[in-house]
């Protein structure tokens, strides 16, 4: 429905331009230079930011994630058959959405991130199309709990079973990893 709003304000834009191209007296009385204002800035703008807006809720979703080729082998790594396989598990279980797999999980990354993550975000492009991609991917920085525990910190599972129950302190103030712990295995596995 917003591809559909910003389609017709394109339309619009271009109707009304080409109007007043083909009609440039229409702007000698105040109701055509309304109309040009809004039709060479108002309309292009709105439809800019609604364009800009469709594009970054779809980034969030698990189809844009794993279209880049590199990230394909870790979207496979979500079909893993071991229930301790965190990411297989959660994804599987549909203990997080579907079609937004990545960014449930990945939300401090890129475009969601802070302004240092976005300028990261640029350099993966850049690397993309006119560098080598390295061999292993990494991380910039250790996982954030954060990251589990905005979905498990009031979990019972959390609250009242063990070794989380013991150490829920720790790892609520990020001074051990929910990843370090020996019950899970958390890294993706790049099948292929």
């Amino acid at each position: 429905m917003a591809t559909q709003a910003v389609v017709t304000i394109i339309l619009l834009s271009i109707v009304l331009i080409g109007l007043l191209t083909f009609r440039p007296s229409l702007t000698a009385v105040q109701g055509g230079k309304i109309l040009a204002f809004m039709a060479f800035f108002i309309l292009p703008v709105i439809a800019t930011v609604l364009g800009a807006s469709i594009q970054l809720e779809h980034s969030k979703s698990t189809q844009f994630c794993l279209s880049c080729h590199t990230m394909e082998p870790y979207g496979k790594s979500l079909f893993v058959d071991d229930p301790s396989y965190i990411p297989a598990s959660h994804f599987q279980n549909n203990r997080i959405p579907r079609d937004q797999a990545c960014f449930t999980c990945h939300t401090h990354y890129t475009m969601f991130g802070d302004l240092h993550a976005k300028v990261r975000g640029l350099k993966h492009l850049y690397v993309y199309y006119f560098k080598e991609i390295p061999p292993k991917l990494a991380l910039y920085e250790s996982y954030k709990n954060r990251e589990c525990l905005h979905c498990h910190a009031n979990a019972r599972s959390f609250e009242e079973k063990s070794p989380h129950k013991e150490m829920r302190a720790q790892l609520i103030s990020n001074e051990m990893s929910c990843l370090d712990m020996p019950q899970h295995d958390p890294q993706h596995r790049a099948t292929g």
